[in-house]
């Protein structure tokens, strides 16, 4: 199967617009605080350094950002898009009595969400939050509470903005639905 890039779900600008969005409520809930911004790598990587750019730009917001990144990897019978999340990396900034703020990319079935919310309770953080760029209602498996969420996508695979198909488009700076076509 070759993979093609389809329709566009969210242009660059409206990406942008949604981050400033966000930017404006973590800010206003972070006023003059230090915040830890905790990337979820491989697919937060955009948003993360993108988040840190527009909440610097608001003289409202947190006194300072620490940015550093968790990478959390799939694995079980239901492969890469489902399973069980397990931790593959972790940050290297202590957590214990910070302000942690959570940056994914896609709240899909909530595992991913879930495991790191769990796993970062037990650290004792002063706070913790998370922010998701995209979500994706339709997929979830658990009841999660997601403090900022970005916009809501359709149900079916997209790609770009740091979401890939066999680890290709990340680097689209649009989100994009992925067809699959025939290699002649």
């Amino acid at each position: 199967m070759q993979a093609e890039i389809g329709r566009t779900i969210a242009a660059a600008d409206e990406i942008a617009e949604v981050i400033g969005r966000l930017a404006a409520k973590i800010a206003a809930d972070y006023r003059r605080q230090p915040l830890l911004l905790l990337g979820v790598l491989k697919g937060a990587l955009c948003f993360t350094a993108d988040l840190a750019r527009a909440l610097a730009r608001r003289p409202d917001g947190p006194s300072e950002i620490i940015v550093d990144y968790i990478f959390v990897e799939r694995y079980g019978s239901l492969g890469s898009a489902g399973g069980l999340a397990r931790l593959a990396a972790d940050c290297a900034t202590p957590v214990q009595g910070a302000n942690v703020l959570i940056a994914d990319d896609i709240v899909d079935n909530g595992r991913t969400i879930e495991f790191l919310q769990t796993l970062l309770r037990e650290r004792r953080p002063a706070s913790l939050r998370t922010c998701a760029l995209f979500d994706r209602p339709a997929r979830r498996e658990v009841d999660l509470s997601i403090d900022y969420l970005g916009m809501a996508i359709p149900n079916m695979f997209t790609i770009g903005y740091g979401l890939d198909y066999k680890e290709l488009f990340r680097n689209l700076p649009y989100l994009a639905e992925l067809r699959e076509g025939k290699t002649v």
